[in-house]
């Protein structure tokens, strides 16, 4: 990049982000350092001379995405953020970072910073969210083509990356889908946290690409020649691809460079001024010499950006791409769903409920471009496969079904990377207790407001001879704890019909649905035409005048709530049976709502095949409840219900108990 009339080397610039990484680690009194100063040159010429950005649009659809897999390292990419031009990230961010209300936050977090493709931070959750960014651009490609998708995902991890187990499950999927246009900068620095990576770790790592069907390279991560080259060489791969970087870690620090001491923590001001001194950087804290700036902001693919939009205003497909990307659901799916619910409500199947999101997800999916997914190696057991429905594969992307593997982890993440890139609204299934494999990825669904879809059959003990280790107990609890989680566990067809209809309407966060494995009885007597699960919990039976008693369940459990208020009454009991297939939206409504629902002073019964926990916002220390007290057992489903007292006849004998 040194020309005549520009003087300003790759060096210069890589040591603009090692100079406002140390200084705005100093200033917060915390940080990492050495990340930032050992991957500064492999990323000056990433973005210099490889990635497709705008800083005018960050969220431009065709931009190449970048992940920080190694998000502690954040000051690297606000470093470059700023130094690029991206407009908010001003230098006052980079003074406030790690502050409360900055745009700097202590990982790079997706939705608060503009240019931060992923919340990263979880090591292994970046490189395996990028397996379904790549993804996706390979699945929107086989429907828009070059024309309008055409970019890459770059992913800079760190040991601790490939260490995390999830990262393993991610490669193995990413080399097994032959996704190209994936490239991994590993920081192979020879440092974690501890020390030196040798005390834990001697895997080669390079192998273990390989052996996943990725093309692999090793070079010197402070040679701005051989990076080009390695970066070069990766856009013409069939394969994905892994450049093993040799960096050291803080690079230019006289003391700590190369060492553990310069991971997570400031350098201290003596050591700064030995770094600016090796350097050869001579300005002072967050200044930054015009020449650089400008060299920096000399980067970047505006021309590319503006012939995208010209290409896309000219194509006949504009509108449908415009549409998919949007993430918004369009007439045509509302309408597909509005008519799911209201022939289902017409013909009352007495289903499992596993069987009747399967029948959703097959009357829909036509109707819905978007929707894809999968299952983690249980299509059969979760019946997300919907027929004829074409299947993901290397080299014919067009399909709408994706076979993970028994790979929740990555399954998860991949969903979340899926969504991320946008156009496709994903959908990912196993057994609910592997809810356990896939929550660090459900969380941060929810953190960066993510509407994935996540669909977990044999929801309870009513699954029957599988056991304890199957059996999810303390899941829905768990699941519920989560902010901005969505747990649905419908009690008949239709709402399960209308769990579905409300997870694929929510933009702004993931939805849990937990589906029965045993056939449940029809409850509805209405015609579909409004979504009563909307609001969390509605009504499903009353008798006139106050009730003496309120039952409420959800899931398979609904049924024998209906059962109990029928024996109640044969004694003269005015009774309310409340269905609440979602705790979370209930929880979400109006005092007076609750109120309408469950009057103060009238005794509240619950049942669920689960643990009591997260129940008393709803029924009160004193209400009732019927569900479980410990794991469960291997047995046929009704003898475990009988077995643990999960019966109508336990739900009267609370009841009467409250009555008396």
């Amino acid at each position: 990049m040194t020309t005549p009339s520009n003087p300003v080397s790759m060096t210069d610039m890589a040591n603009a982000i090692r100079a406002l990484s140390m200084d705005a680690v100093q200033q917060a009194n915390s940080g990492h350092p050495g990340m930032p100063m050992g991957m500064a040159d492999v990323a000056t010429v990433l973005w210099s001379k490889h990635m497709k950005f705008d800083p005018a649009a960050p969220a431009w659809a065709d931009r190449d995405r970048f992940v920080l897999s190694a998000g502690h390292g954040s000051m690297l990419l606000y470093s470059i953020l700023h130094l690029a031009g991206f407009e908010d990230i001003s230098m006052d961010e980079l003074k406030n970072f790690r502050q409360l209300d900055s745009l700097t936050a202590g990982h790079p977090e997706y939705g608060h910073t503009p240019g931060v493709e992923a919340t990263t931070g979880p090591l292994g959750q970046g490189i395996s969210m990028s397996v379904g960014m790549a993804l996706a651009e390979r699945m929107m490609n086989a429907r828009y083509g070059d024309d309008l998708v055409d970019h890459r995902t770059w992913v800079i991890a760190s040991d601790g990356d490939l260490q995390e187990g999830i990262s393993h499950e991610a490669i193995s999927l990413a080399g097994h889908l032959g996704l190209n246009r994936l490239c991994v900068l590993w920081d192979d620095n020879e440092i974690s946290i501890d020390g030196p990576t040798d005390l834990s770790e001697s895997t080669d790592v390079l192998k273990r690409f390989d052996a996943a069907g990725w093309s692999v390279s090793r070079i010197d991560g402070h040679d701005p020649a051989a990076i080009d080259a390695a970066l070069q060489a990766a856009r013409s791969s069939d394969k994905p691809v892994l450049i093993a970087c040799r960096t050291t870690i803080g690079f230019g620090a006289p003391t700590k460079a190369g060492t553990a001491g310069s991971h997570g923590a400031p350098l201290g001001p003596d050591e700064i001024a030995g770094t600016r001194k090796a350097l050869g950087w001579s300005a002072a804290p967050f200044e930054i010499p015009a020449e650089i700036v400008d060299a920096w902001r000399a980067t970047g693919s505006a021309d590319a950006h503006q012939a995208w939009q010209d290409r896309l205003a000219g194509s006949d497909r504009a509108d449908d791409f415009v549409a998919q990307i949007s993430g918004e659901p369009g007439e045509a799916e509302i309408a597909a769903l509005d008519a799911w619910r209201r022939k289902v409500a017409a013909d009352k199947p007495v289903l499992a409920t596993r069987a009747a999101s399967g029948q959703t997800l097959a009357a829909i999916i036509g109707d819905w471009p978007s929707l894809a997914g999968g299952s983690a190696d249980l299509a059969g057991s979760n019946l997300t496969k919907t027929p004829d429905v074409g299947i993901v594969k290397a080299g014919d992307y067009a399909g709408q079904y994706i076979h993970f593997g028994v790979r929740e982890h990555g399954m998860a993440a991949c969903a979340n990377g899926m969504s991320l890139h946008g156009g496709f609204r994903p959908h990912v299934a196993t057994f609910l207790v592997f809810a356990d494999y896939c929550r660090p990825s459900m969380r941060l669904s929810s953190l960066m407001h993510q509407p994935v879809v996540y669909v977990m059959t044999h929801d309870s003990i009513g699954l029957g001879e599988d056991g304890p280790t199957h059996q999810p107990v303390e899941t829905l609890a768990s699941l519920r704890a989560i902010p901005n989680m969505h747990v649905f566990r419908p009690a008949d067809a239709l709402e399960t019909a209308e769990a579905w209809d409300l997870a694929l309407r929510r933009i702004d966060g993931p939805s849990v649905l937990a589906l029965s494995r045993q056939k449940l009885p029809f409850l509805r007597t209405d015609d579909g035409s409004t979504n009563r699960s909307s609001l969390g919990a509605y009504i499903l039976s009353d008798d006139a005048g106050a009730p003496d008693v309120v039952l409420v369940g959800t899931g398979s459990e609904v049924c024998l709530a209906v059962e109990a208020a029928d024996s109640l009454r044969t004694k003269g009991r005015k009774v309310r049976v409340v269905s609440a297939p979602c705790l979370d939206l209930l929880l979400e409504q109006d005092e007076s709502y609750l109120e309408e629902l469950f009057p103060a002073d009238i005794p509240v019964i619950a049942c669920e095949a689960a643990l009591r926990f997260g129940w008393d916002q709803v029924i009160g220390r004193k209400g009732g409840f019927v569900g479980m007290t410990g794991f469960g057992a291997s047995a046929p489903a009704e003898q475990l219900y009988a077995h643990f007292g999960i019966t109508a006849a336990a739900i009267v004998e609370q009841a009467e108990a409250r009555l008396a």
